[in-house]
């Protein structure tokens, strides 16, 4: 189980066996190599403890413990967690300041206690043998190797992935194993084998009372440069990822005002002019004084995808995984630890999804439910899916979006593939194995819990618990690591999300303009058209592909192999979604892609059982999920 995730940790390993529990681990060196070795124990050999992360206000919580009468033998954080853990057991986890993935082994109660950070940076996969011994690691294929544990497919996990184009927390594609969930902890007694999952933090967006503009503008800007200060503390090389959108921009910019050398940063771009951003990269470099490489990938680089499939364990069909690896690999040249931008759209309301869902639940208000639900379901279903027209005119998806709830709309308009579509492409069988659930279903259960009724509030809670932990921070964390590098994303301290969070949400999108407060804050540090430039994206030409060089492999993956034997799809109705792509008549580039990455999925595992959601493992498993 350690073996297989030696590119995590690539400096050291280690294994400890103790009387009811396994320990391993492996390190990536980035705070004092010279000490930390893991699994770390407590002098008396009572507490065992594992972790992957970084805990960025250790400093501060040595000078607390020590003062407790704590004794530390280095200076790094695997201890500080250790010592707190000692100190206050559970309830360490609300004074850490970080990502982190950690478990303790208490030989004195028989008891495994796992914990995973507030937004989900580092991830965590649980699960249960034959024996109801329990396995985890950070990574699925650790678990995988184990013999004793079952690899049925999960129903529900399948139906959101072809959703969404990712498993979100806490599903995993197997019954049973999952994910534990950001912001949770989870008890495993050994002797009775129960598991007790608690929540210790979640994000709450309820708005202050008064704000105003510019000053918040000017505390968002010391709040960003505390939260990178943090990030910037490290024994190696430590650098930046700078595409040229607003996020990384304002990382390296902070960066930059705070480190006596120039920032090392890079950036990935395409050869064809339509998906390159580099030469807004370099002006932001150039603009900052910072030690900037490129590299320019060609547009058909598309030979990564047997890799990805062994990187991300599950289906995963987020194409910007692609050139994510390659900024990855280039960044693991010179560094070892690098920022990113990422959770700038989570926390600041960047995604032009987010003006289209208020504009909506604005429209839903005004038109009763009754009427409303007929009246744009009919209009939806008429309507003729216009992929070729201007945006203006391909209303089709906006109208069925109408006819739905507030929480089932936003998850329509984010699928890959819709659901009248999924249904269409759905073999008899899996129909019947499905029993009426949809993947909308997680977005009605986490819109009870949001706390809010605000469209924009929601649609960014929603994201905080779907897609930005399972897509945004799993593809980082897997390119990364599979490359040695450690990513540090200051955007998501959960301090500043939590303040950003009650920020009126006019604040966020203000004018129609998004991430209006964050662009205001670095308008002293950032050139204006970087800052107020239309957004882009870190896409690939999926359609082009499907139409040129991905055309054979996509044929074969949809008109036999796996896919068919899986016996989830009507084998017509793929080949069909093809055609309908390669003629011109549709575009469904973005279903073909997560179809063909599920394909690979099911060949790399040489087969897996079908769905039987009997089985108690997996009985017991969803009712903790």
């Amino acid at each position: 189980m350690a073996d297989v995730q030696a590119h995590r940790g690539p400096d050291q390993g280690g294994k400890i066996a103790l009387s009811g529990a396994g320990l391993s681990h492996r390190r990536l060196s980035i705070l004092d190599a010279s000490t930390g070795q893991q699994p770390m124990q407590s002098e008396d050999g009572r507490f065992t403890l594992v972790y992957n992360g970084e805990i960025y206000n250790y400093r501060e919580l040595n000078g607390t413990l020590a003062g407790d009468g704590y004794r530390f033998a280095g200076h790094c954080d695997t201890e500080t967690l250790l010592r707190a853990w000692q100190h206050s057991g559970v309830d360490c986890v609300s004074g850490l300041r970080g990502m982190f993935a950690f478990a303790v082994w208490d030989a004195g109660r028989r008891r495994l206690f796992l914990a995973r950070d507030r937004l989900g940076i580092k991830p965590l996969y649980y699960g249960f043998t034959r024996d109801r011994d329990l396995v985890f690691g950070s990574e699925l294929k650790a678990l995988l190797v184990h013999p004793r544990l079952e690899r049925k497919l999960d129903s529900q996990a399948l139906e959101a992935y072809l959703a969404l184009g990712y498993v979100p927390d806490p599903l995993s594609i197997f019954q049973t194993v999952r994910k534990l969930e950001p912001g949770h902890t989870l008890s495993y007694d050994a002797n009775s084998k129960k598991v007790q999952l608690n929540r210790y933090w979640d994000v709450d967006f309820a708005e202050a009372n008064t704000s105003d503009f510019d000053s918040d503008a000017a505390e968002l800007l010391e709040r960003v440069d505390d939260t990178v200060r943090m990030r910037l503390v490290a024994d190696v090389p430590l650098g930046a990822f700078l595409s040229g959108g607003v996020d990384s921009s304002a990382v390296v910019a902070s960066m930059a005002r705070q480190t006596g050398t120039p920032v090392n940063t890079c950036a990935i771009g395409f050869d064809n002019p339509a998906f390159d951003e580099t030469e807004h990269a370099l002006l932001v470099a150039r603009h900052l004084g910072t030690q900037h490489r490129d590299q320019q990938v060609a547009v058909g680089d598309h030979g990564l995808i047997d890799r990805l499939t062994g990187i991300y364990d599950e289906p995963f069909a987020d194409s910007s995984a692609l050139p994510t690896y390659r900024v990855c690999e280039l960044a693991r040249r010179q560094v070892k630890v690098a920022l990113s931008g990422d959770g700038g759209d989570e926390n600041f309301a960047g995604y032009r999804r987010y003006r289209m869902h208020w504009a909506e639940s604005r429209a839903r208000a005004r038109v009763p439910e009754r009427i409303r639900r007929p009246l744009f379901g009919a209009l939806g279903q008429a309507y003729p899916k216009l992929d070729w027209a201007p945006r203006a005119l391909r209303a089709k998806s906006t109208l069925q979006s109408l006819a739905m709830s507030t929480a089932e709309g936003y998850c329509h308009g984010v699928s890959m593939i819709p659901q009248a579509l999924r249904e269409t492409l759905y073999s008899t069988q899996f129909t019947r194995e499905l029993q009426g659930y949809r993947a909308s279903e997680i977005f009605r259960a986490h819109a009870a819990n949001a706390g809010t009724d605000h469209p924009l509030s929601l649609a960014q809670y929603l994201d905080f618990k779907t897609y930005l932990p399972g897509d945004i921070l799993t593809k980082v964390d897997r390119a990364s690591m599979a490359h040695g590098l450690e990513v540090r994303v200051p955007l998501l301290d959960h301090e500043l999300v939590s303040w950003a969070a009650r920020l009126p949400a006019t604040t966020k999108l203000r004018r129609g303009e998004t991430k209006a407060v964050l662009k205001r804050a670095f308008e002293p540090l950032l050139p204006h058209d970087i800052l107020y430039r239309q957004k882009k994206g870190f896409s690939v030409p999926l359609a082009e592909w499907f139409r040129g060089p991905l055309t054979g492999a996509a044929r074969e993956a949809l008109a036999g192999g796996a896919l068919t034997d899986s016996g989830l799809f009507d084998p017509s109705a793929l080949v069909g979604l093809l055609d309908d792509h390669v003629s011109g008549r549709a575009d469904h580039a973005t279903p073909l892609w997560s179809l063909l990455m599920l394909s690979r999925f099911l060949e790399s595992q040489g087969g897996v059982a079908r769905a039987d959601n009997g089985t108690p493992n997996a009985t017991e498993l969803r009712r903790h999920a």
